[in-house]
């Protein structure tokens, strides 16, 4: 495509491919947001406890963090679209099959297997590619609606699924999810596109006179051993484990404890499912909202100082949760519902932020994949550690309380984040500096297709590792 018919587009294409990129998101996100709304249906028809519930939702969930940093290698060596609509086929293949179930271990393999393998390929690592190739400006902004896809698959999915497990039967709720997922790979033809060099375009922000950028060299190492050694390159520096430990914390008060227990926790206290079920799709609402604006102030705030803001608050809420939940929707579960929202994903734009600041934006999307493994690993362990709590103790108390304290860690443990490497006056570093931190790696930055510039020797921190 030449710059004169690029120029006659009336809106540029990253935002069509935006656009494919976030439906499947929503694809992804739908049937891990509506377990919890299937608990009870299938405890009802299968007596199923619900610490074997807890554990297939703990295994989607792990598996589906460990996918994605091996997603993210995957994607940098094949086209973009033909991942994505095999983790669709995945996702649908998961759902439809689930139907048959009879046994645990079939719900252990659908749901944990092959559901984890699908969503985790379509992990929001897929979104951070997108943005990163896609986008030279904005790029917290557009994660932040990327990250709101989780919420649209609640507020779209949540309800739909409940009404048509309570009408229908679960069976039909799981196939519902499933035509969704078969819809959105058409998209992925057209107008969705892996990389804008590949159909003549330059990315959102980038001067169409400058010559499109070299395509990355191609890799000596395998698929497996790339993505290791990401990990072991990446777990050097202190940031990395940083990272690592407050997404792990997110993931857990999020997807583990919230998304797949508040319906449950909610009916223990007498509220009907489809009442909690509105209120946690209203969470999607304003998740949305939330969102959108921390992409937003990504781009003007130092990211760590919004996490902060983001896992003190959101431990403080979980505090009060146990003792607003009822059989009626009182005005302190109305405070939750909207602060809860808006605080829900509001972390993945500065995550993202620091990973590009820390690691360069080649290795990026993989080091994000890792921490967001950590991110869905927790949100297993907490998704389990929930559920054996309510067997155990008739409550589910002792878990809002652990994520509590939990949040409150992960607020403290970013007081030691070191500077990013030759930031300088980037929005992004944290307030101590870390004199045992290689930030120039020459590991870390050796498939950069640029040359490190040369830095003043006087400063420790910028010296090239001999």
């Amino acid at each position: 495509m030449t710059q004169d018919t690029q120029r006659r587009w009336p809106v540029h294409r990253a935002w069509f491919v935006a656009g494919v990129t976030l439906l499947a998101l929503v694809a992804a996100a739908a049937f891990r947001s509506t377990t919890g709304a299937l608990f009870e249906p299938l405890e009802t028809e299968f007596g199923w406890r619900r610490t074997d519930l807890s554990a297939a939702v703990m295994l989607n969930l792990i598996v589906y963090g460990l996918v994605a940093p091996f997603a993210a290698v995957l994607m940098d060596r094949y086209p973009v679209r033909r991942v994505a609509a095999g983790a669709l086929g995945l996702v649908a293949a998961g759902a439809g099959l689930a139907v048959f179930m009879q046994e645990v271990w079939h719900l252990l393999l659908l749901w944990g297997v092959l559901v984890g393998v699908g969503t985790g390929a379509m992990a929001l690592v897929f979104g951070a590619v997108v943005a990163n190739r896609w986008f030279a400006t904005n790029r917290g902004l557009v994660m932040g609606i990327f990250s709101a896809a989780n919420a649209c698959g609640q507020l779209v999915f949540l309800p739909a699924v409940v009404l048509l497990a309570e009408h229908q039967g679960w069976r039909t709720a799981a196939l519902a999810v499933a035509g969704f997922a078969v819809l959105i790979i058409p998209l992925l033809v057209w107008p969705f596109a892996s990389h804008p060099r590949d159909v003549g375009w330059t990315a959102l922000g980038q001067d169409p006179a400058a010559p499109p950028p070299p395509p990355p060299a191609r890799p000596h190492r395998g698929l497996a051993h790339e993505t290791v050694a990401v990990l072991v390159e990446s777990s050097r520096r202190r940031a990395f484990w940083i990272l690592f430990f407050t997404f792990w914390v997110c993931g857990w008060s999020t997807n583990g404890l919230i998304q797949t227990h508040f319906i449950p926790a909610a009916h223990d206290h007498g509220m009907p499912a489809t009442t909690a079920s509105g209120l946690l799709a209203l969470v999607g609402v304003f998740d949305v909202i939330g969102v959108i604006l921390s992409g937003w102030l990504t781009d003007r705030v130092r990211p760590w100082i919004l996490l902060v803001c983001y896992y003190a608050f959101r431990g403080l809420s979980l505090l009060f949760v146990h003792g607003v939940l009822g059989p009626e929707v009182s005005a302190p579960m109305w405070i939750f519902i909207v602060f809860y929202g808006l605080d829900w994903v509001a972390t993945v734009p500065p995550t993202v932020a620091l990973c590009r600041e820390h690691f360069g934006l080649n290795r990026s999307a993989v080091v994000f994949g890792w921490v967001f493994a950590a991110h869905m690993v927790g949100a297993g362990v907490g998704a389990f550690v929930a559920g054996a709590a309510r067997d155990s103790t008739g409550s589910y108390l002792v878990a809002w309380i652990t994520a509590a304290v939990l949040c409150f860690a992960a607020a403290a443990s970013l007081f030691l984040l070191p500077p990013a490497p030759g930031a300088g006056d980037l929005p992004g570093p944290g307030p101590f500096h870390d004199e045992d931190d290689p930030v120039r790696d020459d590991v870390i930055h050796a498939r950069d297709p640029e040359p490190v510039d040369d830095e003043p020797a006087s400063d420790p921190e910028i010296v090239p590792r001999p």
